[in-house]
């Protein structure tokens, strides 16, 4: 899973995150920023109200929290969201000494610790051009 961090930073690079289930995503400044969520059919639901996208909780008693509206919450996007962001440029994703490197046309090759990382840095290289 990539870094709080590197989430962040692909949300203020302009990355909108559209909830489904399976995503991944964390709930930060509210104690619970090394935790991760996972959007499911029972448990955690996306609902659209009037005023815009909220993650409902159903059935949660061990802290109160019943929704939250989508911007609170971080995406955490998984490896095959983030190679499909890169589109018909991806090349490759192959070891490069200790990391990873991923290879897209028109861009230089982003470098990172594990695959998720390295197609996240690719992403962020795509959505903030040098």
């Amino acid at each position: 899973m990539i870094s709080v961090e590197l989430a962040h930073e692909l949300r203020a690079a302009g990355l909108v995150w559209d909830p489904a289930p399976g995503d991944r995503f964390g709930i930060p400044d509210r104690g619970l920023d090394d935790q991760a969520f996972v959007l499911s059919d029972m448990i955690i639901q996306i609902h659209e109200v009037p005023h815009g996208t909220v993650i409902g909780f159903n059935g949660t008693t061990e802290w109160a929290l019943d929704d939250i509206e989508r911007d609170e919450a971080i995406w955490f996007p998984r490896e095959d969201q983030l190679r499909s962001l890169l589109g018909e440029g991806f090349r490759r994703l192959e070891r490069a000494g200790d990391g990873w490197r991923v290879t897209v046309d028109g861009q230089p090759d982003a470098l990172g610790a594990t695959p998720e990382d390295t197609y996240a840095l690719a992403v962020l290289r795509r959505l903030k051009p040098p």
